[in-house]
């Protein structure tokens, strides 16, 4: 076949290039389609994006879903009962879902490891179209049901919802497909195509792909998970107790799109029953995590402790948060600082794993800039989201109120801490904890250095003469490396700050906060303990769940075993 494919394409080496791998290796001839964000909708009084999620929100806030575990398309529910209840009503139950034993998580990867292989066989083509049908139904269709179900699950306001459970799962769903449509252009170097042709296919990992995604972000759950899907794996997805309900929605949504049973199983389970399942079996073939530093390097002990068992070698992708600053320079705009650093600090209640935590502020700005801070963050209203002039609701659940109050606890008592902005905490109904300042004559106190995930911003206010000394503090003081920000109007200070800061933070601004990283944009990951740094929502995300295969295929017989030297 081989020969016959060289004889007729041989005048057209674009021909043979298309045509003659075709008959060994069918080609994928994705459809061209713009790489543009999902635009971000406004929600004023009248419009119809507003009326609409009005609508869904009141039509949620009546019901608690009942969300099965689902193996290869089945529904099962178990005796291990669970609820998602409002962050900021907590008696008030949303979900009704179920916990998998490990009897059912092991069901569920024998399940995976049959449907990969034949999964893997369905054209890109056909993957890329699914996915995209996804991302219309997510922009169109189920919009609303997902900004509902994220903001009374998880306690985001209306903007933050739309960055979220919207725009960016939106993109993450067309950018993937783009990305990957790209990479299936590229081809090996064939220097004579007449004898030998090269080419590249990406297969999927053989076993199965665990995603373990966490609660602050809905889109992060649809990339951790249909991401390695795309690529031709299947997937055991373990979304976070308390963002069950959207994450549900992005798995039906998928479904109606069109992605067969057993492509993405939906596991709910407790962290170390789903952690030690995973991990015992010889199929494992990847994890793909977002959470806290300690449960993934439980899961890496348990990977290098089991490696000896495994079929392939598990690509481990995590991100595990940071401790993100802004370090102000003399030269600084206030306003920016002031409004960027009131945005990155309490949006969100402080939850987002780029939230600026400590900031580092010349004393010769330190009185205006703590004006400008304390000022807003008076303004700054606290309530149940579903009250769209709310500017933060409450933390998550109770584990993070008690986590986030001890901090200020420890602000209280400590006399190198004064808290000089909020302070006060109240769980009597929501887990409500005050955005709160503290200002801190320890560089290296433990508020400054540890994630503290919550709306806690610390102040370290430096000496003007000590410039250069507080820099190093930036690295040094702790372990994470994920977001960061300088405000100057020095241009080569900044250029400066640019090389001493190259290792403190994956994403790194200038003049700008240190959160609202866009897919295609600002692709986002950070280093040391905060993680991997695979950038999601960059360009080379999607091929780290492949494996590709390199194809060399040969027109012309080998009738030599020698070479000409040795005959000479």
């Amino acid at each position: 076949m081989l020969n016959l494919c060289r004889q007729s394409f041989f005048a057209n080496a674009q021909q043979i290039n298309t045509r003659c791998i075709a008959s060994i290796v069918p080609l994928t001839q994705p459809k061209e389609f713009p790489l543009v964000n999902e635009p971000i909708l406004g929600y004023k009084k009248g419009s119809q994006e507003r009326a609409n999620l009005e609508k869904a929100l009141d039509k949620m806030t009546g019901e608690c879903e009942d969300i099965p575990i689902v193996i290869n398309g089945k529904e099962i529910r178990t005796d291990r009962v669970k609820y998602q209840v409002m962050p900021h009503n907590h008696q008030h139950k949303i979900a009704k879902y179920y916990h998998a034993t490990p009897e059912l998580i092991q069901q569920a990867i024998d399940s995976s490891v049959k449907t990969q292989r034949e999964w893997d066989k369905v054209p890109f083509e056909s993957r890329l179209d699914t996915w995209l049908k996804a991302a219309n139904l997510m922009a169109t269709k189920y919009r609303q049901e997902l900004n509902a179900s994220t903001m009374l699950g998880q306690g985001k306001t209306v903007i933050q919802a739309e960055i979220d459970s919207a725009a960016e799962l939106i993109d993450f769903f067309k950018m993937n497909c783009y990305f990957v449509k790209e990479a299936l252009k590229y081809k090996p170097i064939s220097p004579n195509p007449k004898e030998t042709l090269n080419s590249m296919r990406y297969r999927g990992l053989d076993g199965f792909i665990a995603a373990v995604s966490p609660f602050n972000f809905t889109a992060i759950g649809g990339n951790l998970s249909y991401t390695p899907a795309l690529m031709g794996n299947s997937v055991l997805w373990k979304p976070s107790d308390t963002a069950v309900l959207s994450n549900w929605w992005i798995y039906k949504i998928c479904k109606e799109a069109g992605v067969p049973d057993g492509v993405v199983n939906f596991i709910p389970a407790h962290g170390p029953d789903f952690g030690d399942t995973i991990t015992n079996s010889p199929y494992l073939s990847g994890i793909n995590f977002t959470g806290s530093v300690p449960t993934f390097n439980r899961l890496w002990a348990q990977v290098g402790k089991n490696v000896n068992k495994y079929k392939n070698y598990p690509k481990l992708i995590g991100e595990c948060g940071g401790k993100n600053f802004h370090f102000i320079h003399p030269s600084a705009d206030v306003e920016s600082v002031v409004k960027g650093t009131i945005r990155s600090a309490f949006e969100y209640n402080g939850q987002k794993c780029s939230a600026c935590s400590r900031i580092y502020v010349p004393e010769s700005l330190w009185s205006e800039i703590k004006a400008g801070l304390l000022s807003i963050r008076d303004k700054l209203k606290m309530g149940d989201p579903r009250d769209f002039s709310v500017f933060l609701g409450a933390v998550i659940d109770a584990t993070a109120f008690k986590r986030i109050s001890g901090y200020i606890d420890h602000a209280k008592k400590s006399s190198d801490l004064e808290i000089i902005g909020g302070g006060k905490y109240d769980n009597s109904r929501g887990y409500f904890i005050q955005p709160t300042i503290v200002q801190t004559k320890n560089p290296k106190d433990k508020i400054m250095t540890e994630e503290i995930f919550g709306p806690v911003l610390t102040v370290y206010v430096y000496k003007n003469s000590n410039l250069n000394e507080t820099m190093k503090l930036v690295e040094s003081s702790t372990p994470y490396a994920l977001t960061g920000a300088i405000f100057s109007q020095d241009e080569q200070w900044a250029k400066q700050a640019l090389e001493e800061f190259k290792y403190s933070a994956g994403n790194f601004y200038v003049n700008d906060k240190s959160t609202g990283s866009v897919v295609g944009n600002q692709p986002f990951g950070g280093g040391r303990m905060s993680g991997t740094n695979d950038k999601a929502g960059g360009p080379h995300y999607a091929l780290r769940w492949s494996s590709p295969q390199s194809i060399k295929e040969t027109f012309v017989p080998l009738t030599e075993y020698d070479y000409e030297y040795m005959r000479s």
